[in-house]
């Protein structure tokens, strides 16, 4: 099932954990043992969940990190969907 418009990580991230707990991106950076500057970046939506990212945000927001990597995925599936043309793209016939 394809779900229309999926958040990207970092919205779900400032609404669900950062606005209602009132938590600073620099508390959570520093749980998760990165750089504050590395953690806004994500929260800005300027760069991914890694795997990496994926185990760190698991320990220590909770989820499993298979979670945040599918919230990742079907986000980037979604912004290259609206994009890529695949009309010239051929289905391979196997006999």
């Amino acid at each position: 099932m394809i779900m229309y418009n999926p958040p990207h990580p970092c919205e779900f991230i400032r609404e669900v954990y950062l606005k209602p707990l009132g938590i600073s991106y620099r508390t959570v950076a520093a749980k998760l043992k990165i750089a504050p500057s590395t953690f806004n970046r994500l929260i800005k939506g300027q760069s991914n969940i890694s795997s990496e990212m994926a185990l760190r945000l698991s320990k220590t927001l909770g989820r499993t990190p298979e979670s945040w990597l599918i919230m990742q995925n079907n986000y980037n599936l979604w912004q290259v969907r609206k994009t890529i043309n695949l009309d010239e793209v051929e289905e391979l016939v196997i006999a």
